[in-house]
């Protein structure tokens, strides 16, 4: 897939106010500070698309991106929640799981992973709730370029064997670098291969 086109459209706080349902919707979560607004950037080829931040907690609300005049991508809030209060993240959790279980045209969440880390109790309790409520998505390691090839793919195989130790059959993985573009094209592919076979059906 070519990126022609990204338009920034809209930021909401609750799923019920986000643009009409009449395009396959993407959307990109992680834990603050994963790089997901970095990926995001590097994924359009826009480096000021997302808003990126030195500060986790950059993203607080549902950011709409209209990509080709065909699709939705989705920045959401980290749910790590950064530096606020324990009220504010409870209003986080609610939106964001407000969206996630109710948005009818989301057809892939993409969960972002910090590839240098073991794997965060917080990241697997999320994709196991995932997993539990039904929802398609995608892990997708972030910071690739930060470790050698050697240590990533033992990274990844430690997190694959985490997993299995409850998942019967795991989520497909990517990984990706917004600094080198490493995954950039694997994940737009990615991307039009499940437009296509919604095209399909």
């Amino acid at each position: 897939m070519q990126i022609k086109t990204a338009e920034y459209l809209m930021s909401n706080d609750d799923y019920r106010r986000c643009p009409q349902p009449d395009k396959p919707e993407f959307a990109f979560i992680g834990r603050s500070n994963v790089g997901k607004s970095s990926l995001i950037n590097m994924l359009t080829s826009n480096s000021k698309l997302a808003k990126t931040s030195a500060s986790p907690g950059k993203t607080q609300k549902i950011n709409h991106f209209v990509i080709n005049n065909s699709w939705y991508l989705v920045d959401l809030p980290g749910y790590g929640y950064a530096k606020v209060s324990k009220s504010q993240r409870a209003v986080f959790r609610r939106m964001i799981e407000g969206y996630i279980l109710n948005r009818q045209n989301l057809v892939n969440l993409f969960v972002l992973v910090d590839c240098r880390l073991e794997p965060q109790a917080i990241d697997v309790e999320f994709i196991n709730w995932l997993g539990a409520s039904r929802v398609p998505f995608t892990i997708i390691f972030t910071k690739a370029d930060k470790i050698g090839p050697n240590v990533l793919a033992s990274k990844v195989d430690a997190y694959k064997n985490h997993l299995l130790q409850t998942w019967e059959t795991l989520p497909d993985m990517l990984v990706s670098s917004a600094v080198s573009k490493m995954g950039q094209e694997e994940i737009l592919d990615y991307i039009q291969n499940i437009i296509n076979s919604l095209e399909q059906n």
